[in-house]
């Protein structure tokens, strides 16, 4: 049997929507009174599983998924040997770097050498940093990365943006977008190969409403 990989939190139901319009249903995940994590398609073809969207590229990278739908930040962050297939075009946010607003910087290459940066994005940070030179301290938050400057453990963060809302309530600028993020379609390598539970046709099915991209291994 066919199984995806749906994110939990934000790109959940317009996943849900689009698998819905080429035939594979898992509406129940949106049921509030609905716990379980894995759930048959209502025609019986395929099944679904709701995990972490950090966890997404895991079960397909593993095979335990043969396909799935994830943010492109988490794509970036992690590296998993997934195969990245299309753009869905929902989800839309920016990796930025931040600072208070009173900051005098307004520019990350104006940042100071060896400052502290929070940031869930551990690795994403790190890259950037290293591509323009930079050496900093990367702090690993993984809640509120906003109450990094707001407390002074660290001059900035990098963290996903989406309307700009959460910073500004906080008191923070963004400076810089690393890259902009939207959903993706990924499949596990070897079923997108050997076309697994058919896994072609409802890859296909799906990125008909999206902008492919080239089939990658990482």
């Amino acid at each position: 049997m066919l199984t995806v990989a749906l994110p939990k939190g934000a790109l959940l139901k317009e996943s849900i929507r689009l698998l819905k319009s080429v035939g594979l249903d898992f509406s129940a995940f949106l049921d509030s009174s609905n716990r379980q994590l894995q759930i048959p398609d209502s025609t019986g073809i395929a099944q679904g599983l709701l995990v972490r969207a950090q966890d997404v590229p895991v079960y397909v990278e593993y095979g335990q998924a043969q396909i799935g739908i994830v943010g492109f930040d988490v794509l970036q962050e992690k590296k998993p040997q997934v195969a990245q297939l299309a753009d869905l075009g929902f989800g839309h946010c920016r990796m930025s770097v931040a600072v208070p607003s009173q900051s005098p910087y307004r520019s990350a290459m104006e940042l100071p050498p060896n400052c502290r940066v929070a940031s869930k994005f551990v690795h994403c940070a790190h890259d950037f940093f290293c591509q323009i030179d930079l050496p900093v301290e990367i702090i690993p938050l993984y809640g509120s990365v906003e109450l990094g400057p707001i407390t002074g453990m660290s001059e900035a963060i990098v963290d996903l943006v989406s309307t700009g809302r959460t910073l500004k309530e906080n008191g923070l600028i963004e400076l810089d977008c690393l890259y902009e993020s939207t959903a993706r379609l990924i499949a596990h390598p070897l079923s997108y190969r050997l076309n697994q539970y058919n896994v072609q046709r409802w890859l296909d099915e799906i990125s008909k409403t999206s902008q492919p991209l080239a089939v990658s291994a990482s």
